[in-house]
């Protein structure tokens, strides 16, 4: 960790260059304001292009150099000791070139298995290998597993700001002290609901438990348990102890949230490069994309229902109806399929049966022009062996 959001304030409180012109500033970035981490991104770009200069590309070791930034906190992993040595030498170096350096009481080398200490923590998660037996140990047999948890030290920092919520609520009502906690464990919960926390967030429902109760019985001190239970307590679906008012407002629990495991982003791939297949399967949501499409893209797994094949970045496509509703289908999803523009081009030609329409056939049948002129026909010749739709 270097204290480069430290410096680009000073920069920043100096003044700024604008046209060649410079410009005194009054005021540096807020600590904590949202500009802080992009200034800080903007100050440590290459870093990471410095380091991996150490394991050459042509030894076909490059991918066991990991390096992992947000903003100006970073990680460099390798299974040599030396190559990490290595990798802090160069980055000192690196920072001293833009008026920076590495904070030496955040600067840590660690094992993740061994060691007094093994493991390290990382935005608010612990990562660690931890040593399992030689049937426990996985498809890989190595005879360790790597687990991320939520980091001791974020553990107790969420205590300590459902504590402090309660103890500032001590003659609120009910209702009042639910709606200021609900939102202080859906977001701890959600930041941490892609590792393994569900052990994690059993044992904070104890602990919510057993403020919530001492809260409770505080406030009734000559009322006996039963009555405090009764009272602050009610029993919905199958459980019996939810901390909820007689209005309804109910306080939501840790172990409500559901794991869902993080997919690591492809490559270099950033929302902002206009790969809109990739970030729309991936995100469920883009604001360039419509809902419809993504759901369908997702149903298809990223495949033209035409064509078979994948969409790819730069494609158009387009939505189309399965049973037309000329022919009595429903825009409904089931009736729906997304197709590369001109596989629906191609699909969408006139096919002559029912049939063949339902199931996008490209078998058609063509019906014979009137011999006289009474009415308009069908399909109108323009020349010999040729028919227009």
């Amino acid at each position: 960790m270097c204290n480069a959001r430290k410096k680009i304030r000073e920069w920043l409180k100096a003044g700024v260059m604008d046209r060649n012109v410079f410009q005194p500033t009054h005021a540096g970035t807020p600590q904590g304001g949202v500009i802080s981490p992009l200034l800080a991104n903007i100050a440590l770009h290459g870093m990471e292009t410095e380091v991996r200069k150490i394991v050459p590309a042509n030894t076909n070791k490059q991918g066991e150099l990991g390096v992992v930034r947000y903003a100006d906190d970073f990680v460099v992993m390798h299974k040599n000791h030396k190559v990490v040595e290595q990798a802090k030498e160069v980055i000192g170096k690196w920072l001293a070139g833009i008026g920076l350096e590495l904070k030496p009481e955040k600067t840590r080398v660690a094992h993740t298995l061994e060691g007094l200490e093994p493991g390290f923590d990382f935005l608010g998660f612990n990562i660690r290998q931890y040593k399992e037996g030689k049937h426990r140990s996985g498809k890989s047999g190595k005879g360790y597993r790597t687990h991320i948890k939520p980091s001791a030290k974020s553990i107790k920092n969420h205590k300590e700001k459902l504590k402090a919520v309660i103890d500032s609520h001590k003659a609120a009502p009910q209702a009042a002290l639910i709606s200021r906690l609900n939102p202080i464990i859906k977001g701890w919960c959600n930041y941490h609901r892609t590792v393994v926390s569900k052990e994690v967030f059993g044992e904070l429902d104890n602990y919510l438990w057993e403020i919530t109760w001492r809260w409770a019985n505080r406030r009734h001190p000559n009322k006996t348990g039963t009555w405090v239970t009764r009272r602050y307590w009610k029993a919905e679906g199958g459980r019996q102890w939810n901390f909820m008012d007689n209005k309804g407002a109910k306080l939501i629990r840790h172990s409500e949230t559901e794991i869902v495991r993080h997919v690591k982003v492809k490559g270099t791939a950033s929302p902002m490069d206009g790969n809109l297949v990739y970030w729309s399967k991936r995100l469920r949501q883009s604001p360039m994309v419509s809902p419809r499409v993504i759901k369908l893209m997702g149903k298809q797994k990223g495949k033209c229902n035409h064509c078979g094949m994948m969409f790819k970045d730069g494609d158009r496509w387009e939505v189309d109806q399965i049973l037309p509703k000329s022919l009595g289908g429903k825009d409904r999803y089931d009736n729906l399929q997304l197709l590369h523009d001109y596989c629906h081009h191609q699909k969408t030609k006139v096919d002559g049966s029912i049939e063949g329409r339902a199931r996008g056939s490209r078998d058609r049948k063509i019906e014979e022009p009137d011999e006289v002129k009474v009415s308009r026909p069908d399909l109108k010749t323009s020349r010999a062996g040729d028919s227009l739709a």
